[in-house]
């Protein structure tokens, strides 16, 4: 009789032990942020060492600094610099908190590995299991940018920006 308690314990007991791996590793290659530089960029470091730019896939952010897309966004959206610049500010503050120093956050490619400026375009997935693109999205810091052939969750970010407008979130309440 004892025996048909010993033998669940120490399955029990052995199991604890294992480490599986978080939805969040299965999806990607893990990276550790080493800053973030606006609301849709940020840097992080391989196993390797290597520090590399990450831009998130198929999302944008509003402009933080003055640059040539910051008066493409002006003329495009009728909204003042200083309006853009300061969502584009907020955006990036909301990313830091999402993307602390030496947090770990997993990579997950598309289509392209990089754009023409040398960045690695990816999905983020954040060790909570969600993926920052797409929280960005949903809570109003970005709208989506698809640009393709890097579509795979273009549903799921158009789903997110749908919800975002009907609710008013972030920047949708303020006509973004």
């Amino acid at each position: 009789m004892w025996r048909l308690l010993v033998i669940p314990l120490i399955l029990f007991v052995v199991s604890c032990g294992e480490s599986t791996p978080t939805s969040a590793e299965k999806k990607g290659t893990p990276c550790k942020v080493v800053r973030v530089i606006d609301g849709d960029t940020f840097t992080c470091t391989l196993k390797n060492g290597e520090e590399i730019k990450v831009r998130l896939i198929g999302v944008d952010t509003p402009e933080s600094r003055v640059n040539p897309k910051l008066e493409r966004d002006v003329q495009k959206s009728g909204l003042q610099r200083e309006e853009i610049l300061h969502m584009g500010k907020i955006a990036a503050e909301f990313t830091k908190r999402l993307l602390p120093e030496g947090e770990i956050v997993y990579l997950e490619q598309d289509v392209q590995k990089t754009d023409k400026y040398g960045r690695v375009l990816a999905y983020v997935w954040l060790k909570d299991g969600r993926m920052l693109n797409e929280v960005l999205v949903r809570e109003g810091m970005a709208q989506v940018y698809t640009i393709p052939p890097n579509v795979k969750y273009q549903d799921v970010l158009l789903e997110a920006q749908r919800k975002a407008r009907e609710e008013g979130k972030g920047f949708w309440k303020s006509g973004f």
